[in-house]
């Protein structure tokens, strides 16, 4: 069965939270796909995660500039793709059906902001409800 949704509305900025309620990012951007004869409509293939899909979004100078940041922090080429066939629930939330030790790629950056950010911010360790 075919589902349409506004992915943009549905989908951009929403938190990725793992099987078990971690939170692994946010979605950053979508990849499309059109199909082996490029006729159809586009049809969402993926979601991306990472400041380096952010700064495309963004788009300019300005979105090449925090690309280039975003690569040389990450040390990472490009965003981290997470296949419309990981997603298990779009709602408030995507969740993901896997734990986060699937996607060690996308713990890694937010362990580090955890740490090195969140934590310094009045009441940033609080457990959320």
């Amino acid at each position: 069965m075919t589902e349409f949704l506004d992915a943009g509305l549905r989908l951009l900025d929403r938190q990725v939270l793992d099987s078990r309620g971690v939170p692994l990012g946010k979605v950053d951007d979508l990849l499309f796909s059109t199909g082996d004869d490029d006729s159809g409509p586009p049809v969402l293939a993926a979601v991306l995660i990472g400041q380096q899909a952010f700064g495309a979004r963004l788009g300019g100078r300005l979105g090449r500039w925090w690309t280039r940041l975003a690569e040389r922090l990450s040390g990472r080429q490009g965003p981290i793709v997470v296949p419309l066939a990981a997603i298990d629930h779009i709602g408030t939330v995507v969740r993901l059906a896997s734990p986060a030790a699937a996607f060690p790629q996308l713990t890694a950056p937010e362990r580090w902001l955890r740490r090195h950010l969140i934590s310094r911010l009045p009441g940033g360790m609080r457990e959320s409800d």
